[in-house]
């Protein structure tokens, strides 16, 4: 079935007109009124040779410049797979010469049970408009349509790279500036709680998950956020918008031009300062969970020096590294514990072909084995401070 039934009304299960109760629930945020929206849902299950006519049809709702074209002139290919959403690169060619390409997200089923979309839809405008990320170009059911950004994504192993570390810190610091209209309170122990309490009540068909889900003992995971919210609380964090999930997946560098970019928003919320860098050097382990990739002491310096001062690095003072590599270095544990908790819901509701349930565990292994060290760092610190 082609664009030219879809044009005439043929059903099509891959895209479902929304109800106007739907309509109603899914507003677009006020800010967005310019944005173009379609109000369609498109199968992610679908393989990409029968999902290529929903996707043609969605572009062409959107932009009222496509509706003309013919489908063969579109073509589509996957950029990422991702563990939570799948992203297409759309091009449009005329005479065999790309003339326009945009990339359409797809969110992955379920994602609104770990992603607040309300939030990020308030808050992306804003990210835009201070010079973050792909421009957005429309809405749809399920999904977003951005600009296309000609960049590639880094890897875990970039992500220590000195030259490319600067870049990053630098652009932390001016992204912490965006100021986001609505309530500035930190919602990191919210969404962990969140978590905790989803996670705590699943039920697996799989007889196999639900014998590994059930050796989980959410007492112990719910003691352990106690610990980490009674010790961070010690610290006086800033407080500012944040990432949530600066992973190599989420940068994007042009080689030729040496400009990194900044993308996927949708776990961004204000949040404490510490917590958006540790959970950036956590992520130096990648999806494998590597954590003796984890940055030292020295790669962390360079990083604070960046981040503080980008004009005059080096003149930092040591007090201001100390302090910021104590209140990262104590943040790190609730990275652990927000990832950990997301896996297992995740495990549930996510039908991309991922080990969730073995994620759950590396993570908070990692925080049982960090704990002690981290701890004790946080105490001393905070000790000696108190002496002063």
């Amino acid at each position: 079935m082609g664009a030219t039934e879809l044009k005439n009304g043929g059903a099509l299960s891959a895209i479902e007109e929304s109800s106007e109760q739907e309509k109603d629930e899914r507003k677009q945020p006020e800010a967005d009124h310019l944005i173009p929206f379609s109000p369609v849902t498109i199968d992610i299950s679908l393989p990409l040779h029968q999902m290529r006519p929903h996707i043609i049809y969605l572009c062409k709702a959107l932009f009222k410049k496509w509706s003309p074209l013919d489908e063969s002139v579109f073509s589509i290919e996957t950029v990422s797979g991702g563990i939570t959403n799948l992203l297409l690169k759309v091009s449009v060619r005329e005479d065999t010469v790309k003339i326009d390409t945009v990339i359409v997200r797809l969110y992955g089923p379920n994602t609104d049970l770990v992603i607040d979309r309300k939030r990020e839809f308030q808050a992306l405008p804003h990210i835009s408009a201070a010079g973050f990320g792909a421009k957005l170009l429309g809405w749809f059911q399920n999904g977003m349509v951005q600009s296309f950004i000609d960049a590639r994504t880094l890897s875990p192993s970039d992500m220590k790279n000195p030259k490319i570390a600067e870049k990053i810190a630098r652009q932390l610091r001016g992204f912490h500036q965006v100021a986001i209209p609505g309530s500035r309170e930190p919602q990191l122990w919210n969404d962990i709680f969140k978590f905790l309490n989803e996670a705590e009540t699943l039920k697996f068909d799989n007889n196999e998950k639900q014998a590994t889900y059930e050796s989980i003992s959410f007492n112990e995971i719910r003691a352990a956020i106690d610990e980490v919210k009674n010790m961070t609380d010690r610290f006086i964090a800033p407080v500012v918008f944040s990432h949530n999930d600066l992973l190599s997946g989420n940068l994007m560098f042009n080689d030729k031009q040496g400009i990194l970019y900044f993308i996927d928003f949708e776990y961004g919320s204000y949040n404490y300062r510490g917590y958006d860098i540790a959970n950036h050097f956590n992520e130096f382990a990648g999806l494998e969970c590597d954590f003796n990739l984890y940055p030292d002491k020295y790669t962390q310096y360079h990083f604070f020096r960046n981040y503080l001062d980008s004009d005059k690095p080096y003149e930092v003072p040591i007090k201001d590294l100390e302090a910021l590599f104590v209140e990262t270095n104590t943040f790190r544990l609730a990275s652990h514990i927000y990832w950990a908790l997301w896996g297992v819901i995740q495990a549930k509701v996510s039908p991309i072909d991922f080990d969730y349930l073995g994620y759950f565990f590396k993570r908070f292994n990692e925080f049982k084995k960090q704990k002690e060290t981290c701890f004790s760092l946080a105490g001393k610190y905070l000790y000696s401070s108190s002496s002063i």
